[in-house]
């Protein structure tokens, strides 16, 4: 049991074939208590009750401050503590550069790098006053090679300012004990990847994988799990690969 005891936010949690709810069934497995947020409510308290007793959803929209404390209060109301932060919650879409419009770079943005910081902002006091946890950051493969796969140019631009934003986190928190790290999934079978690609898009990225599969959202769970449990406890500020070897740097 690598999170016995521990309590655990997971964003984002409640697709049911996402990587926020695979995270969220390793953690509980794991035996730490997790609260799920999600935009739908009752879809976060579904996904909750999925993972057995004592687990708590809750209804937040991550680029939302009032929201985001307001959660944050309750599950430390609930459960006394937080552990872990997954800052799983994103958003992508496939455009070209001309095609971005002001409206669309806001709403990419917003979720996936405003919310990381108002999330891990929320967290960060009860963190810093126990001298402990953990906060894992989701970036993209995307950040690292600029693109190229179903992220337009401004996903890419919020996912790799995610890492950015990260590493200062890592930097600052380190004294206090509080770990930031974030994690770089390639192309992940999920509700999203699967309506995008046909059968011959899918042979052709297949190929450029040296392990020859896509990853399944277990995959990339399993790497949050280490991050946030005691076996990366000398690890902060670290990008961790999840894609399979497509991208080698």
């Amino acid at each position: 049991m690598l999170l016995e005891g521990k309590i655990a936010i997971v964003t984002g949690a409640a697709s049911a074939r996402g990587i926020g709810r695979a995270t969220a069934q390793a953690f509980a497995a794991h035996g730490a208590k997790v609260a799920i947020l999600d935009l739908d409510l009752q879809a976060a308290r579904d996904a909750a009750a999925q993972l057995g007793d004592g687990h708590l959803g809750l209804a937040a929209n991550v680029a939302d401050e009032a929201q985001v404390r307001d959660a944050v209060a309750e599950v430390l109301a609930h459960f006394g503590r937080i552990d872990v932060l997954v800052n799983n919650a994103g958003i992508t879409q496939p455009v070209k550069t001309l095609d971005i419009t002001g409206k669309d770079y806001d709403r990419i943005l917003d979720v996936n790098l405003r919310g990381t910081l108002l999330m891990s902002q929320a967290v960060i006091p009860s963190m810093r006053a126990q001298r402990s946890g953990s906060i894992v950051c989701m970036s993209s493969v995307s950040a690292q090679r600029g693109g190229g796969i179903f992220g337009g140019p401004h996903y890419s631009a919020a996912k790799a300012a995610v890492l950015g934003l990260g590493k200062a986190m890592a930097r600052e928190l380190g004294p206090d004990n509080v770990r930031v790290n974030a994690i770089t999934p390639g192309l992940i079978h999920t509700d999203i990847t699967g309506g995008l690609m046909q059968d011959e898009r899918r042979h052709a990225i297949i190929d450029g994988i040296p392990l020859g599969r896509l990853g399944e959202a277990r995959d990339v769970a399993n790497a949050a799990l280490f991050l946030a449990s005691d076996l990366s406890s000398y690890l902060t500020g670290i990008t961790l690969d999840v894609n399979g070897g497509m991208l080698i740097h």
